[in-house]
């Protein structure tokens, strides 16, 4: 695969400029249609639950049941992409919203959002794909690149990485424990503990949530009701699943080493950011239910702006991007998910590929 051309430091900085006049034109334009977008797909996901919930509570029959899973299995990818995810990365602050407020908003999955903040929006995002730092490469326990350790359970990594896509919100959720600091003797188990607390407490309520209480009030129909909750969960861990690692471990996406970035500049930021991220290509519904992350570069560049802004801002990145020689990442939904496959399968052995790239 073509690799970017080495910037030097006045090219970075030079590259760094251009991103942030790009970053400061959409800043000047933030307005209503921004706002009128987010609350749009409010609306969608209450609507979209709603219909789902009824179908499966009052429906009979498979038309009925997968009519209802599919309506709710949206609801929740929409709340969890569309809605959650940019809403708690403060991308609505600015319009005062109470509803959009990125620190009080709590969104409907297993992990609590003051954990997602903390390892989201601070660890990765401030240091994304540098070995040590970023623990969201492989997620603690796979080995996505030539430049991570290999251990004896990669040996196993396709099998554990399709455990995980199944049940992704709850690693995700559990991803801030740090569970593997406390048996690697890093982490005291009085810390874990601590840790542990809140995301018992969001885990139970999301358990008794869709698994009791939504599945008692359909009285006889409680099993379908259940079982709906169930493949709704599952489609929804899927979907994620499959749009983070497309968009961060497809092959070219490169890792750094924490000295390589000790000393660099925004415009050396900006370059790892891109190097870091890859594009999926699709079409307009793809992009909303992703959460607009088919444009994780952007996204990486830009986290703070609201992601429905990421299309207009794609071929002007992409344009930059060409001019500085910076390869931009892209392809289809199905051939990035197969590039993150085989990644899987080639880094599972001892050799893999790929290496830590510098940053200029």
């Amino acid at each position: 695969m073509t690799t970017s051309k080495p910037l030097s430091p006045a090219d970075a900085d030079a590259f760094g400029r251009e991103l942030d006049a790009l970053r400061a034109e959409v800043l000047a334009d933030l307005g209503q249609a921004d706002v009128d977008h987010i609350r749009r797909m409010i609306r969608l996901v209450r609507y979209t639950e709603v219909a789902g919930r009824v179908l499966l509570h009052f429906g009979i029959g498979p038309l009925t049941f997968a009519l209802g899973v599919s309506a709710l299995g949206a609801s929740k990818i929409l709340e969890n992409m569309e809605v959650g995810h940019n809403v708690m990365h403060g991308q609505y602050d600015w319009s005062g919203d109470p509803a959009l407020d990125s620190k009080s908003y709590e969104w409907d999955t297993a992990c609590p959002a003051e954990d997602w903040r903390h390892s989201h929006n601070y660890e990765h995002h401030t240091f994304t794909n540098v070995l040590g730092r970023d623990r969201d490469v492989g997620y603690a326990f796979l080995r996505v690149n030539a430049a991570q350790p290999w251990r004896v359970h990669h040996l196993v990594q396709p099998i554990s990485a399709a455990v995980l896509a199944l049940l992704f919100q709850w690693g995700v959720g559990m991803h801030d424990l740090r569970i593997n600091e406390t048996l690697a003797g890093q982490q005291p188990v009085s810390e874990l503990r601590r840790r542990a607390r809140p995301f018992l407490r969001k885990a139970g309520w999301q358990l008794a949530k869709d698994y009791v209480a939504y599945p008692l009030l359909a009285v006889f129909n409680a099993p379908r009701v259940l079982a709906g909750n169930l493949i709704a969960n599952g489609l929804r861990n899927l979907w994620t699943f499959g749009i983070i690692f497309c968009g961060h471990f497809p092959e070219g996406v490169q890792l750094y080493s924490a000295e390589q970035t000790s000393t660099e500049s925004r415009g050396q930021w900006y370059v790892r950011q891109l190097n870091g991220s890859a594009n999926i290509e699709g079409s307009h519904t793809l992009h909303v239910l992703s959460g607009h992350l088919s444009h994780q570069i952007e996204h990486h560049l830009f986290p703070d702006l609201p992601a429905a802004r990421y299309p207009e801002l794609a071929p002007k990145v992409r344009a930059i991007c060409e001019r500085y020689g910076q390869v931009y990442n892209t392809g289809s939904f199905a051939a990035q998910l197969g590039s993150v496959a085989r990644q899987l399968v080639v880094n599972a052995l001892p050799s893999g590929r790929n290496a830590l790239r510098s940053v200029a």
